[in-house]
């Protein structure tokens, strides 16, 4: 069985007194033991807005997407049932088996990769970029560089589709996951891409959760 939030805040808490801040992702997915409803943060379906925005903005036949994080892939499976050849990752190759067993047909092509060991082959070559609720959940530097290494992987004329927790600027700094602020996530148009679309929004939760919904634009040279 996987842990409790309390339990993971722990968790993610010893690895980084270890030197290795990363390394619980792993650990929390290999105690789900293949189980995915043992996966506490998991939707088990693609994010509306992105499909929504997806459908508003088509891209061109075969066009390739990256999924930074990708968990248990409902976000990956949505985006290449539309037409997008699909790159989706995770640091947790627990997370890419269950991936793989639960979609043992899918075009997808998933993968283990690092956020901050990605190929170089990688850099700006992609369509459109992924990303959702992975920022939050680093701390310090790493928050940062994993920003810059997102915004990277946009290449010109590429979009990259941000999805996460949002706060106000000095709340909640003890928080775990750590939402981003309007400044953090205006990192992205400090890395060089243009902002065409923001969304600040609540939730239907109880009590609701405000998030952001950002689209950030390369432009071509």
């Amino acid at each position: 069985m996987t842990r409790s939030k309390l339990e993971t805040l722990n968790l993610a808490n010893t690895y980084a007194k270890n030197g290795n801040p990363n390394g619980w992702f792993e650990e929390f997915y290999a105690r789900a033991n293949g189980e995915i409803h043992n996966i506490y943060w998991a939707d088990f379906k693609p994010n509306p807005l992105l499909i929504e925005w997806l459908n508003k903005h088509p891209k061109h036949k075969g066009a390739n997407a990256i999924i930074i994080g990708c968990g248990l892939g409902d976000d990956a499976e949505a985006m290449s049932e539309m037409g997008y050849q699909v790159t989706a990752f995770d640091i947790s190759t627990s997370a890419i088996d269950m991936c793989r067993k639960r979609y043992p047909r899918s075009k997808v092509n998933y993968l283990v990769a690092d956020l901050f060991k990605l190929p170089e082959i990688w850099h700006q070559g992609f369509d459109l970029v992924y990303e959702c609720n992975t920022i939050q959940i680093l701390t310090g530097i790493a928050r940062h560089q994993a920003l810059e290494a997102i915004a990277k992987l946009a290449g010109e004329g590429g979009e990259a589709i941000i999805s996460c927790r949002s706060r106000n600027s000095g709340e909640d700094l003890d928080a775990f996951p750590l939402a981003l602020d309007r400044n953090e996530i205006n990192g992205f148009k400090r890395a060089g891409l243009n902002e065409t679309h923001f969304l600040a929004y609540d939730d239907n939760q109880t009590p609701p959760v405000p998030h952001f919904f950002s689209v950030y634009h390369r432009p071509k040279s």
